[in-house]
Order: structure tokens, then sequence, then C-alpha cells
């Protein structure tokens, strides 16, 4: 996952849980805008999500935080 897409998910879960709590979930449409201006980007997020993680189409934001927070511990988030 792209250093920009992993910053975005890492904001985005941080202000959902900040304003709905640890219990909020979301998904990977949650990163990007009700139109679609980044397929590219869009695309990524989803194989990460679907392809590569098998996960449900709503995950609990505390969760896809860890799991991106601990792919900036394998590669520098720049």
């Amino acid at each position: 996952m792209r250093t920009a897409l992993q910053r975005k998910v890492l904001e985005v879960c941080d202000r959902k849980i900040a304003e709905k709590g640890p219990g909020v979930g979301l998904s990977f449409y949650a990163f990007f805008a009700n139109r679609n201006d980044d397929p590219e980007l869009l695309m990524e997020a989803a194989e990460w999500w679907i392809r590569t993680h098998q996960l449900d189409h709503f995950e609990k934001a505390v969760k896809i935080r860890a799991m991106v927070a601990a792919l900036g511990e394998q590669t520098p988030v720049r």
C-alpha cells in the first residue's frame, strides 16, 4: 500500500474514532470522496481490503488503523 494511502487511512480512522468512539465501523469507501476522482487509489484500497486481507465490507476502524500502522512499521511512512 502506497504511503499516501496509508496516511489517508490513518487520518480517517483517527477522525472517525475520535468522533464516534472505538466501536465505529467503516468500509474502504470511507477513504474517498463521493465521486471517483482517483480510480487507481480506490482500486489499490479495494485490493488490500478485499483480496489481500479478505475483510468484511464494514470493519472496526481500530482494527484497520492497527493493520495499516503495522505496515508503516515495516516500511517507513514518508
